[in-house]
């Protein structure tokens, strides 16, 4: 069995050599001091700045292979144009969510939707709308947008996972504090006070935005209780997981190994769910001296996400 398997490695590192596309322009290289690798990964070692590029070394498990190809010019052509595109996906995403703070709420649905008068005044469905409805709509707009900005740092050319998942996180924090916090507020708020905003000066726009933040206050503890709590019960619950085990174990596992990778866990998703904690922390911050009663759901959510996550990381 092991001649067999060191046939099998020498058969693909021949093939991997002799495919010229399979070479890489990058190199590991191992010093005897850390002094000379501190050295040669801070100083240029070429009169071409573009030529020959020194960094710190990932660890093996951690390099993205995929990046370590990518020429310098084509390496930064492609980081400009992530962040131009990153910019639009910001700021443009802020139309649906425009929409989904006018149109998610009695009046607006009864506009649009003129057949639903009659249902949506009674109590209960009144009660979903102004309670669940926004924070749910919103959720499902942001289902996507993690994935969408991975994407995004991969084609960047970053040569570590960790590194994908730092920037990642950076990107998704930006995302979720003008898409979520102040793209909700100006949304839900300061676009009701339209006429102020007409006919007052600019130096007053800061106190009108300042007193739409505490009317955003009740949306807020919705979102918090749809995203923050159902997330935090959702780990716990683990049911998508649970769904694709029993799959994997009855069409999928033929042997233990099959198994063990089955029955694998997954990680902690850190470019999804540290964004997610700083808008919370984010909002107990704003919300505690002008609306307290917010304070008692963040306190929850940390206290149930400390549970659960301290053994996840």
């Amino acid at each position: 069995m092991e001649s067999i398997e060191e046939d099998r490695e020498t058969t693909e590192r021949e093939r991997v050599l002799s495919n010229p596309e399979a070479i890489v322009p990058a190199a590991f290289v191992s010093f005897k001091t850390r002094w000379g690798a501190a050295v040669c990964a801070q100083t240029q070692q070429s009169s071409n700045p573009t030529l020959w590029l020194t960094e710190w070394a990932p660890e093996p498990s951690n390099v993205y292979w995929d990046s370590l190809a990518i020429p310098y010019i084509e390496l930064t052509i492609r980081r400009l144009l992530m962040s131009v595109a990153l910019f639009f996906l910001i700021f443009f995403f802020m139309v649906p969510i425009t929409f989904v703070q006018s149109v998610a709420n009695i009046e607006g649905i009864g506009k649009a939707f003129p057949f639903l008068k009659n249902l949506i005044h009674k109590e209960v469905v009144k009660s979903f709308i102004q309670g669940y409805l926004p924070g749910m709509i919103l959720k499902v707009f942001l289902l996507l947008i993690p994935m969408v900005i991975m994407l995004m740092s991969k084609i960047e050319g970053f040569t570590s996972f960790s590194s994908l998942e730092r920037i990642s996180a950076f990107k998704y924090y930006l995302f979720i504090l003008v898409n979520v916090f102040l793209g909700s507020i100006i949304a839900g708020s300061a676009f009701q006070q339209l006429d102020k905003f007409i006919h007052e000066s600019p130096a007053q726009i800061p106190k009108t935005i300042g007193v739409s933040i505490p009317m955003k206050a009740t949306f807020f503890i919705t979102y918090v209780m749809v995203d923050g709590w159902a997330s935090v019960a959702a780990e716990v619950l683990r049911v998508g997981a649970l769904v694709v085990f029993h799959l994997k174990n009855t069409f999928l596992v033929k042997t233990e190994q099959d198994r063990e990778q089955a029955m694998d866990p997954g990680f902690l998703d850190f470019s999804t769910y540290e964004p997610r904690i700083q808008l919370y922390f984010l909002l107990g911050l704003v919300y505690c001296a002008i609306t307290p009663l917010l304070l008692p759901f963040i306190i929850v959510f940390f206290s149930f996400a400390y549970l659960v996550f301290r053994h996840q990381v």
